[in-house]
């Protein structure tokens, strides 16, 4: 199966609709890509939600250390860890019932997209959320 993301116009009602990011390997380090694309989503009015359990706390928020860990609702699941954590983080989200898996810019790995899509999840992979948003307001 080859991973098939929503289109362009899907991925702007994602973003319109969406309010909640939980951003799994948010860094605390302004200098990191992580901390720059959540920075940049939290100023566009976003909950920023930092998952990242060597920190405690990011952008002003109470890191978590894991998905498991979140008590509200979470529309959308931004991963900043390599592509062979993507599977674990998929689980997670499950467990939590997220509504939107999404694997940055460079980010992909089939057996996630796979157990997702047949949990009816939608699932974006190799995008940058930030660019996304820019690019769809």
């Amino acid at each position: 199966m080859t991973i098939e993301n929503p289109t362009r116009q899907e991925i702007g009602e994602i973003l319109k609709q969406s309010k909640t990011i939980a951003v799994v390997g948010l860094s605390d380090n302004p200098d990191r890509t992580s901390y720059m694309v959540s920075k940049a989503m939290q100023d566009a009015g976003y909950e920023i939600i930092p998952v990242n359990p060597t920190v405690d706390e990011v952008l002003g928020q109470k890191a978590v250390s894991s998905l498991r860990d979140i008590k509200t609702h979470v529309d959308i699941v931004n991963v900043f860890r390599r592509s062979e954590h993507l599977l674990s983080v998929a689980e997670e989200l499950l467990d939590i019932d997220a509504d939107i898996y999404w694997a940055q810019l460079g980010l992909e790995n089939e057996e996630a997209y796979n157990l997702l899509k047949n949990a009816n999840k939608t699932v974006v992979m190799n995008r940058c959320i930030k660019v996304e948003h820019a690019m769809t307001k």
